[in-house]
């Protein structure tokens, strides 16, 4: 190349035009060779994560409903277990005398021998209800008895 050949536009022009060829095309093959290596192995591990979430997912959703079940479970017994703790008191509780003597006169409003029975009636209630008055007047027994008649009377 002489000076003038050096120099000239068309020879600047050339040069540059080729220089960025070899650029662009350096680039592309790197970019493509990253591009062609990435590829393959993210296809594969791809692949893998995706094998693995199939395969996994079924045994942890019942690992997990099997968990929440066991803490319900363990809900009711500890439930259960307070429950029976509270019949067993109440047991011993009925085992003394005084506790069911006082149950039955509350309860069932007996009297002791010498005794003279009698019944708070509201007033406000009794002009709602007549029912309730003339239930309240009659002894217990004689309502208990009156609704085992009502209700066989109301399956027929």
């Amino acid at each position: 190349m002489t000076d003038r050949d050096r120099f000239s536009t068309a020879t600047r022009l050339r040069l540059l035009g080729e220089q960025t060829a070899a650029r662009v095309y350096r680039s592309q093959t790197r970019r493509q060779a990253r591009r062609s290596r990435l590829t393959g192995r993210a296809a594969l591990l791809a692949l893998v994560v995706c094998s693995l979430v199939v395969a996994l997912a079924y045994p942890m959703r019942q690992y997990v409903s099997q968990r929440a079940e066991i803490d319900a479970l363990r809900q009711q017994k500890r439930q259960a277990q307070e429950r029976v703790k509270q019949l067993r008191d109440l047991k011993a509780r009925w085992q003394d005398d005084a506790y069911a003597r006082q149950q039955i006169r509350l309860r069932l409003h007996y009297v002791l021998p010498g005794e003279t029975g009698f019944v708070v009636v509201d007033p406000g209630r009794a002009r709602q209800s007549r029912f309730d008055l003339a239930a309240a007047r009659r002894p217990w027994y004689v309502n208990v008895w009156d609704g085992v008649d009502k209700s066989d009377a109301s399956d027929q």
